[in-house]
């Protein structure tokens, strides 16, 4: 009860945020400790095996693995989430001065809401959907719409939809909202043939789990000449890991490149919120944007290439994302639940979404070592045909390929983040439209989905709202 205590009163000092959401945290928090509740002998609703939580409020994202008994792990995965939710501040603020010179969000709270899923606005203003950029060389990588005082930002882009009409084989008609991308890339000058990839703000539970997973576990799925003749032809793609500088399979990201979760998580800070870090330690200024004020902004007063943010706040982060706790099923039994599970194997949606893995031996965590789990991904890349394609390669993945998203807490997006658009860029209203998406590798089994009678496609539905 004493460590509890502590921890929530270090919480409470760490974050600067509003005094009612310091209420919501400290509230969140009291359930970190809740132990799952045993539902099955065979443990069908333990998706991240023994790193499983059966809360279903708007916390569901954020608890800690239950099996996590070591207090000093306990701690730090407190002291990760106050920094997972500190709002970063630019010069002439006391407390945590660094935010920019350009940036998208002022925290990693602010595009994964509660560790959730964000969703794309129509206009500009978009707090969770960010845009990656190739041959914009004054833009860099990833497009920054905001900027600290004296620093121009890099311009604008404009989100609109138009509705595109589909029918049912039993006749129910159905509309896909199809996105357009408007940018306004004109205060560094206009690059021409840029490749633009919309991308928004992934949950993060389970994200340990999948580091776990060995590597030579996530290659057995792999068939790039699609030797088996199932028309799935699932690669890996293989990434820098700029702490070392070798190349590596990619496991995170909606292309999945990024090689683990300690440089998800220092690219994030840089790109996302201007926050320099002992992995990328200079400023986001590329081009001639060096040259500006930018280049000349130093925001801690620490110096060029000091990072803002120091290992011990990174290692804590990290064990933090790595314990989050993945959302255990509810109403698996059911059966229309049981219909729909069976119906995603018989039309082929499990060949990517493969539902079951065990993790490998994860230095000094056992809470995600050697766990049964069932994240319904392979980690692979899968062509998902022109209507996803975006155009921009990203190391291996061409410009119509995808990482298989997990599935595991999909049905809980809603209570936690209160909408359930889907999709590497948030369009899909719901599963349905998800699944009508699918094309290329996929569109076998889109087929299959859109033949099937009204019964059996809500049965699939419900137990997608299941996971």
């Amino acid at each position: 009860m004493k460590l509890i205590l502590i921890l929530i009163i270090l919480n409470c000092t760490i974050l600067k945020e509003k005094k009612e959401n310091n209420q919501i945290a400290i509230l969140g928090l009291f359930a970190l400790n809740q132990r799952p509740v045993s539902v099955s002998a065979d443990r069908e609703a333990y998706s991240g095996g023994d790193a499983t939580s059966f809360d279903t409020t708007s916390f569901a994202f954020q608890q800690q693995a239950p099996n996590m008994t070591d207090e000093a792990k306990q701690l730090a995965f407190i002291q990760g989430h106050a920094i997972f939710t500190t709002s970063w501040v630019s010069p002439g603020n006391a407390g945590n001065p660094g935010l920019g010179p350009t940036f998208n969000n002022v925290s990693c709270n602010g595009c994964h809401a509660f560790d959730g899923r964000g969703r794309p606005n129509v206009g500009t203003n978009q707090s969770a959907l960010l845009f990656r950029l190739s041959n914009a060389t004054n833009y860099g990588e990833q497009f920054s719409p905001n900027s600290i005082a004296g620093v121009q930002n890099e311009g604008t882009f404009t989100v609109s939809y138009t509705e595109q009409a589909g029918t049912y084989a039993d006749g129910e008609a159905y509309s896909l909202r199809v996105p357009t991308y408007t940018q306004s890339l004109n205060n560094h000058g206009s690059p021409s043939g840029v490749l633009v990839s919309a991308r928004i703000a992934g949950q993060n539970p389970g994200l340990g789990l999948l580091e776990a997973i060995a590597e030579e576990t996530i290659l057995q799925n792999q068939d790039i000449l699609d030797s088996n003749k199932d028309g799935i032809s699932g690669k890996a793609n293989y990434v820098t890991d700029a702490k070392d500088n070798k190349t590596k399979i990619g496991r995170f990201g909606w292309k999945a490149n990024q090689p683990n979760l300690n440089q998800q998580n220092q690219g994030a800070f840089l790109g996302d919120i201007g926050i320099t870090s002992p992995l990328f330690p200079n400023e986001n200024c590329p081009g001639t944007q060096a040259a500006g004020n930018c280049g000349l902004a130093t925001n801690t007063g620490r110096g060029v290439g000091v990072p803002e943010i120091n290992q011990i706040s990174i290692d804590r982060l990290n064990s933090y994302m790595l314990t989050i706790a993945v959302p255990g099923r509810r109403n698996w039994k059911d059966s229309t639940v049981v219909r729909g599970k069976d119906l995603m194997s018989s039309i082929g949606c499990t060949k990517c979404h493969i539902s079951e893995f065990r993790t490998g031996t994860y230095p000094n965590f056992t809470e995600i070592s050697n766990q049964t789990i069932r994240p319904y991904t392979d980690l692979l890349l899968h062509d998902m045909g022109t209507g996803l394609a975006d155009g921009r390669p990203d190391f291996l993945a061409d410009g119509s390929e995808w990482r298989t998203p997990p599935l595991w807490g999909i049905g809980l997006i809603k209570s936690v983040n209160g909408h359930d658009n889907l999709l590497h860029d948030g369009r899909a209203r719901g599963f349905a439209e998800a699944i009508l998406w699918h094309g290329g590798e996929a569109e076998s089994s889109k087929e299959n989905f859109r033949k099937l009678p009204k019964s059996d496609r809500d049965a699939m539905v419900k137990f997608l709202e299941s996971m």
